[in-house]
């Protein structure tokens, strides 16, 4: 996700490298480059115009800080502009109403359906909500089984009618089945259209009147670049939404659509799909994502990624079997699954500060840890719980068990054992690398 831009942007920055000030001749140089980034990630030349004459206005304005370096200011003023070019704030989704009604619109193949389950997940697991979803795809026999099994995977209710190809009819009912049964929240799937089929544009539009929706959410393929931005056009015009959610955010997508349709359709976007599985739905923070862009990481949506993972009692559970010296593999896989739940491990190391431009080119799979999980299930109970029991013809044994080498077993006793120390430093208090007679120190100090 947005790999090209951030290279290119990163290249234009250097052209300051080393410049005194920044003057009329060398922001010129750097501003044609980021122009030229920006047109290549899709965005359209009035908006990369429009883009890099405001960097240029406040580069040279009475903004810039004499006790700052020319590139790093550059790429303050950009950083900003992008983030006001994304929307400044993120918007939040409209939640006020009891029973709240949420239509999904959008083109065919944008990930609707997908989304429309994603969204009560979010719904249910972060707001505490008690959604109900609506099959109203009845062109598509597919979508409604589709968004059954979603449903089933999320554990919310699902209203179909089976037989019934009347939208409006459909919705409506769908509404007072809802108010009957306590959902409070109503997410209604309708069928894919293309922008320039009239009469399903009219039968949205219908189904729009006849429920009189609090949320309006337009879905599109960031994939389709441009196209999106016009495409998020034509919807406005007709249904006036109230956000924008841009799916397949971590495909090949080169971010024209991210970067521009707030500047187009003046309507934010709320959300974006980064994955299949029903919780890789995030929102949309354009200030994460500048600095994303920018290669400065997303430690926040790191740290957010992490709280949701952990149990408050298990990490209690945890500190107290670290500080007794109990830490085992048992605790250690454990720690492993919280990670993998928290989604793609490159994308993950991607949100680190610095760590971002290193992974770029890496190949790392994201099932990087099979092969130490293999060696932890061929451990016997006892010699989890008993790290210090595995010699030389148990490591022999578990090697063969899950078909590594004892190098690897032996590798992983090593790692396990420098983390377990590492971890009982945190856990008690001590910063890793300082030593204890230093700790103390500091503290008299303070007293």
């Amino acid at each position: 996700m947005f790999d090209n831009l951030s290279d290119k942007l990163e290249k234009s920055f250097k052209l300051l490298k080393g410049e005194g000030k920044i003057t009329e001749i060398n922001i010129a140089e750097a501003l044609k480059e980021v122009r030229r980034a920006l047109l290549d990630a899709d965005v359209s030349y009035a908006i990369a115009k429009d883009f890099t004459n405001a960097v240029k206005e406040k580069s040279l304005g009475e903004e810039v800080f004499k006790s700052v370096k020319p590139q790093q200011q550059i790429i303050k003023i950009v950083h900003d502009e992008l983030v006001a070019l994304m929307g400044g704030d993120h918007a939040e989704i409209n939640l006020k109403n009891k029973p709240t009604i949420i239509l999904i619109a959008g083109l065919q193949g944008s990930g609707k359906t997908t989304f429309t389950g994603k969204l009560a997940n979010l719904l249910k697991t972060k707001k505490g909500k008690y959604p109900l979803v609506v099959a109203g795809d009845v062109y598509r026999p597919a979508a409604v089984e589709q968004l059954k099994v979603l449903a089933a995977q999320v554990g919310v209710d699902v209203y179909t009618e089976e037989g019934n190809n009347k939208p409006v009819e459909l919705a409506r009912a769908a509404v007072k089945y809802a108010e009957q049964k306590g959902h409070d929240v109503i997410i209604i799937d309708t069928a894919g259209r293309l922008a320039i089929d009239e009469a399903m544009m009219v039968e949205i539009t219908e189904v729009k009147k006849a429920v009189n929706p609090h949320e309006i959410l337009f879905v599109v393929d960031a994939m389709t670049g441009q196209d999106a931005v016009n495409t998020a056009k034509e919807f406005n015009d007709r249904l006036n939404f109230d956000g924008v959610v841009l799916t397949k955010l971590d495909g090949d997508t080169r971010g024209g659509a991210a970067l521009t349709i707030r500047s187009v359709v003046k309507k934010p976007i709320k959300f974006v799909g980064t994955g299949e599985k029903v919780d890789a739905l995030d929102i949309f923070y354009p200030k994460r994502m500048a600095d994303r862009i920018l290669g400065m990481g997303d430690i926040v949506s790191l740290v957010e990624k992490a709280q949701e993972q952990i149990d408050e009692e298990e990490a209690k559970r945890l500190k107290k079997r670290l500080t007794e010296n109990q830490f085992d593999f048992n605790d250690f896989l454990k720690q492993l699954q919280q990670i993998k739940k928290m989604g793609n491990i490159k994308d993950l190391m991607s949100m680190i500060p610095g760590v971002g431009k290193m992974v770029k080119k890496m190949d790392i799979d994201n099932d990087a840890f099979k092969g130490v999980e293999a060696i932890i299930y061929s451990m016997t109970p006892l010699e989890r719980a008993n790290p210090a029991l595995i010699n030389g013809s148990r490591r022999k044994r578990i090697a063969d068990g899950s078909g590594t080498d004892v190098q690897e077993v032996n590798r992983l006793l090593k790692q396990f054992g420098e983390t377990k120390k590492m971890m009982k430093m945190v856990a008690g208090g001590q910063i890793p690398g300082k030593p204890a007679a230093a700790k103390g120190k500091d503290k008299k100090k303070r007293r």
